[in-house]
């Protein structure tokens, strides 16, 4: 079950267990519309779906540390070291 599409659902919702049901702060139990609850997990994996190419790029980028040296050489020296990485992490990982 996913408990966060519930709990966009239902504000009421302060517990979920998979094996007993949703309940609210008072331990009454909530009834869930299954058709609302499809539609939002639905919704819920499409953005995360739309979100594959930040992962993706969070994970190519250099550390920031690298970064930083990158910057300082750019600097010092007048290359596009920085500049040619995180362009080639963009073009690798496109929106």
């Amino acid at each position: 079950m996913n408990h966060q599409a519930i709990y966009n659902l239902y504000s009421n919702v302060v517990r979920i267990d998979d094996s007993t049901g949703c309940f609210d702060a008072n331990g009454n139990p909530v009834a869930i519309n299954q058709s609302r609850y499809d539609v939002e997990v639905l919704r819920m994996q499409a953005e995360y779906d739309s979100q594959a190419y930040a992962r993706a790029r969070a994970e190519a980028y250099p550390s920031w540390q690298e970064q930083m040296d990158m910057m300082y050489h750019d600097q010092t020296e007048g290359s596009r070291t920085w500049l040619d990485a995180i362009e080639a992490v963009k073009e690798a990982h496109p929106k």
